[in-house]
């Protein structure tokens, strides 16, 4: 059993010599799966609902829109709180509305304001999660084996990329849509109990009494001095206003350029997953404790010529291997940028330094699936491709050589 084990692991997996990484990797492998079955079934719902491209843009926009809003004070929190008591209930309140979407579809009773209010509800419990579990996973593996850590946090979660959707595409054509919305809500609860055995740890002691306002500043100056930091979340806001708007490019692609339904439309995003899940092991099997920022720039110029190329392809194997591609080397982007910020930020300052990198890569999310949702109803989803991956591609060159943000 993975319990009894002594030996010595591989760099890449060796985080799970850790007992109590362990049991929270195990709980958070079964909640991503039944994020992506849910965000499968949530995006064709919409379409189904509403054939609206722009609809279904507005709908991540309302979902990842409080991260835009709260992160920075979320930050705080995650500094000033038990990591784990906060994750039992941002997932408690995701899992009630899991189950409550799902019964409308069940019932028959959706429509399109339901999603929007869930997607709301939604967004705020997900400003106070990522910034609380990133710097969660530091504390569980410690400074030893964080890149091991966030390397196979991003590889179950694209391994769940491509399991969750697949899975969720079958179910949509031969089950029903509630059915991914139920399975989500058992998922959260899985991972409920495993974060329940995980012994609570006291934040980090605070030093003089702050407001919340300049803990705030506080965290904002160190990023703003340290140019290594202003680098990575400037290339880290390119890749999610740019690339990570999966969830309205998909769909679109799917039905509208490709002609297929549910079934096929889960296997691309399996595809995604395919590329991110090799990114995510290749990242913690390399071990660096910290990779050179010329190379996570050119993975972001990959990612975003990756688009350039999804904007002329209009058959399923092609559409696929670009899928994967721009998977992994996004996902690559992505990882390297958490990696680095963790081991850059003072442990009592990593909790707000992160929430800076929510704010800046899903804050900025909710504008750039707006904008695509807006290109894609009045120019077609193609055209969303090519003006991202050029607007991607311009940017980068621009962050790599204004003083404002060169390292």
């Amino acid at each position: 059993m993975l319990y009894a084990l002594r030996v010595p692991l591989p760099s890449g997996i060796a985080a799970l010599s850790n007992r109590d990484y362990r049991v929270y990797f195990t709980g958070n492998v079964v909640a991503q799966i039944g994020s992506w079955m849910q965000t499968v079934s949530q995006s064709w719902l919409v379409l189904q609902l509403t054939n609206s491209p722009f609809l279904l843009g507005l709908t991540s926009t309302l979902q990842f829109g409080p991260i835009l809003l709260l992160s920075a004070f979320t930050g705080v929190l995650a500094d000033r709180l038990v990591k784990r008591n906060i994750l039992i209930a941002t997932q408690g309140v995701q899992a009630t509305l899991a189950f409550t979407l799902g019964v409308l579809v069940w019932t028959d009773r959706a429509q399109y304001w339901n999603i929007a209010v869930v997607a709301v509800l939604w967004g705020l419990t997900s400003a106070l999660d990522p910034p609380t579990r990133v710097s969660f996973v530091m504390e569980l593996a410690g400074c030893e084996h964080v890149v091991s850590a966030v390397g196979m946090n991003s590889a179950s979660f694209n391994a769940a990329r491509i399991v969750g959707p697949s899975v969720a595409g079958v179910l949509i054509a031969r089950v029903g849509l509630f059915a991914g919305f139920m399975l989500n809500a058992l998922a959260f609860l899985v991972s409920i109990v495993a974060l329940s055995n995980i012994p609570a740890r006291p934040p980090s002691p605070r030093t003089g009494t702050t407001t919340v306002v300049q803990e705030i500043a506080e965290g904002i100056a160190y990023a703003l001095r340290t140019a290594a930091v202003r680098f990575i979340l400037s290339v880290q806001v390119i890749i999610s206003f740019c690339v990570f708007n999966f969830s309205v490019y998909v769909p679109l692609l799917a039905r509208d350029v490709l002609g297929l339904g549910s079934e096929g439309f889960g296997l691309l995003m399996a595809s995604l997953g395919i590329g991110a899940i090799t990114a995510g092991l290749s990242l913690g099997a390399i071990g660096a404790r910290r990779l050179p920022l010329r190379l996570i720039a050119a993975a972001a110029g990959c990612a975003c010529a990756g688009l350039v190329g999804l904007s002329a392809v209009r058959s399923f194997w092609p559409a696929a291997a670009l899928l994967a591609g721009v998977g992994l080397t996004g996902t690559f982007v992505v990882t390297s940028c958490n990696t680095s910020l963790q081991l850059m930020a003072p442990d009592a300052l990593r909790g707000r330094v992160m929430s800076l990198y929510i704010l800046l890569s899903g804050g900025v999310f909710p504008i750039g699936a707006f904008v695509i949702g807006w290109i894609s109803e009045a120019w077609g989803v193609s055209t969303a491709f090519a003006f991202n991956g050029v607007l991607g591609l311009l940017a980068l060159v621009a962050t790599a050589w204004l003083p404002a943000t060169r390292p």
